[in-house]
């Protein structure tokens, strides 16, 4: 069964990392039509940034399938595995969509379609709460150890001497 779970988490790695080297070409070629001409200048900035946001969502995809899965973990717990590939995934996608709603208002503020800009802020507050939902995961899968060692550290905190500011000289040092 490793020996599958190897060989399936290197083609899906190499398949997002073909996708986004083709991205990547994609983004330049964008870039290039906006340099030489081709394009107008802001079009093609926006669609090679466009690009390399897609890019660098599937990089990071193929980057966290090949780390979780192709090696084999000494532990069996999948709530950790869980954990981390779930957060990877969210956040990735939280900050290609908060800079594709970014990119979505530069558009339409030099295209002059101010009516248009539901759409970003749509997509913006989907991020948002997307970003929620995933504090909300990490906060109810946490584990017993890392619930104990926050109570602890709020428990040493909160035995922490105050100075008493009545014993506070004029010259701000304390009195003793």
């Amino acid at each position: 069964m490793n020996i599958f779970r190897f060989i399936m988490a290197t083609a899906f790695s190499v398949i997002f990392f073909v996708v986004t080297i083709i991205l990547m070409v994609s983004a330049l070629h964008h870039f290039a039509g906006a340099i030489i001409g081709t394009n107008t200048l802001t079009e093609g900035f926006i669609h090679g940034i466009n690009m390399v946001i897609v890019a660098l969502a599937t990089f990071e995809m193929g980057l966290g399938i090949s780390e979780e899965y192709r090696t084999t973990h000494a532990d069996s717990d999948v709530l950790p595995i869980l954990r981390r590939t779930v957060a990877r995934f969210v956040s990735i996608v939280c900050v290609a969509l908060v800079l594709e709603g970014l990119l979505m208002v530069v558009k339409y503020s030099q295209l002059d379609l101010a009516g248009n800009l539901y759409y970003p802020v749509a997509i913006i507050t989907s991020a948002a709460f997307m970003l929620a939902a995933l504090g909300c995961f990490l906060n109810l899968t946490r584990e017993k150890d890392q619930v104990k060692s926050v109570s602890r550290a709020q428990e040493e905190a909160a035995q922490v001497p105050v100075i008493n500011r009545s014993s506070v000289m004029i010259t701000g040092s304390p009195a003793f």
